[in-house]
């Protein structure tokens, strides 16, 4: 039975011509730039994220998949149907708290995106400014699918905006290499639509393997599969985005459509991507900022507190206090920050670490303490510290700008310097180095498939 085309929506049909036409729209240098540095953070995530739990079993999950070898699985010699590399790599990427986030957006885009158009474009054999401008469009519009529902707090929010962001952002980063028509577009959303699913008690998840799944590759996979779907001639309803039971009527909780559709073309919003100079949870970033802000000023030792305060947006305190994940664990990464003047990678995934003696001690003088002031202050996630020395001295640093954000980003060296940190360990320095030159490229030449080759293990 052949679908009868219906006229769809203003809406739908801006968002679905706007998708189509992506992969030849030429972008702005600032935004082909910030988009370059959000790749190289993500593909770095997933190269490390490959060697934690959530990655190594996302892989083996994978590698029962039968069918093609269409694309790879970061770290590994592996190769699996589209959808199933997309989901491997999504979860590898979400592995810890390595990777990207969009505030305004509620969700963790390069872990969903960047997977789903890697395993799109090594399918295509796309060249890399059609991967450049596809993780740009995932961006777009994976952050406007979840602005335009209308949630107001993360902690009374009944779907996961980090798994409904991820699955638009990854269908729409798909559709676009898949050079679809407006029509078949829609028809992708709509599969993405059917998909949408999200409930988030991920913040229960003590070992970072449902969460990295929730974050990064349910998306990632569902995005390339509403996407794989209609290149197989699957029809679908031509209208998600209005009529009876629409996405909207559906997910939203004061849901404002038009957003949907605002500012496409104009407003970039990779622009509002903020990069993790720490790699811990998003809400523990401006903790770490003032922590070590104060250790390094006032050259604090453990031996000299007293006491400490940290003081947080009263609407995330939930996702970091007194966690079982070293790099969730607001007080022990502040003790951390306080012993060691800084918190490497390694560090903050030492979970044995969180009962040595000289941590447990530090923590037991550090309290974390909710503030609605902060959480409506804008910027937004910022973070008081107060240290009461044993001398009577008191200290105290406000973070208010977090380092990585649009208003205090890393500089490119900062960006590379992290991605070598996270590559050079599971790949090696030569190839570490030519991932970085690679996609420094994108945009000028190269392709998807080459830049997958230095990834694999």
């Amino acid at each position: 039975m052949t679908g009868q085309m219906a006229e769809p929506s203003a809406l739908t049909k801006a968002i679905a011509d706007y998708i189509a036409a992506a992969a030849r729209t030429p972008l702005p240098e600032e935004v082909r730039a910030k988009t370059r540095h959000h790749i190289l953070d993500t593909l770095a995530a997933i190269v490390s994220g490959s060697r934690l739990q959530a990655g190594r079993q996302a892989a083996q999950y994978v590698s029962r998949a039968g069918g093609a070898g269409e694309a790879t699985v970061l770290g590994t010699a592996l190769r699996v149907p589209a959808e199933q590399a997309a989901l491997a790599n999504g979860m590898a990427g979400h592995g810890d708290e390595t990777d990207d986030s969009h505030l305004a957006g509620r969700f963790h885009p390069g872990c969903a995106i960047v997977p789903a158009a890697l395993a799109v474009g090594e399918f295509c054999d796309s060249d890399g400014a059609a991967f450049l401008h596809a993780v740009t469009l995932g961006y777009d519009i994976g952050a406007r699918s979840t602005m335009s529902l209308g949630f107001r707090r993360p902690d009374t929010t009944k779907h996961s905006t980090h798994s409904l962001a991820g699955n638009f952002g990854a269908a729409a980063a798909a559709a676009a290499l898949l050079g679809f028509t407006p029509r078949q577009v829609r028809h992708v959303l709509s599969y993405a639509t059917q998909q949408a699913s999200g409930v988030p008690f991920w913040n229960r998840d003590g070992d970072h393997v449902e969460k990295a799944f929730d974050f990064g590759g349910m998306g990632a996979r569902n995005g390339v599969a509403a996407a794989m779907m209609v290149a197989s001639g699957c029809t679908a309803v031509d209208d998600p985005f209005s009529g009876p039971h629409n996405y909207f009527a559906t997910f939203g909780e004061n849901p404002k459509p038009e957003m949907m559709a605002d500012g496409l073309g104009t407003r970039f919003e990779i622009m509002q991507a903020s990069i993790k100079k720490w790699c811990v949870g998003s809400p523990i970033q401006a903790i770490l900022d003032a922590t070590v802000a104060l250790v390094k000023e006032y050259d604090v030792m453990a031996g000299d507190l007293a006491a400490v305060r940290v003081i947080m947006p009263d609407d995330r305190i939930f996702i970091v206090n007194d966690r079982d994940m070293p790099d969730i664990c607001a007080q022990h990464l502040t003790a951390l920050a306080i012993l060691d003047g800084t918190v490497t990678f390694t560090a903050c995934h030492d979970v044995g670490r969180m009962q040595h003696a000289d941590v447990r001690a530090l923590r037991k003088i550090i309290s974390l303490e909710p503030s609605a002031e902060l959480t409506a202050a804008v910027p937004a996630r910022q973070a008081i510290v107060m240290m009461t020395l044993k001398d009577g001295r008191s200290l105290r640093h406000h973070a208010k700008a977090v380092r990585g954000t649009p208003d205090n980003p890393m500089t490119a060296q900062e960006i590379e310097d992290k991605a070598r940190d996270l590559l050079d360990p599971v790949i090696g320095a030569k190839r570490g180095e030519a991932v970085c030159a690679a996609v420094a490229q994108l945009g000028a030449g190269g392709s998807v498939r080459a830049l997958a080759a230095l990834l694999r293990g």
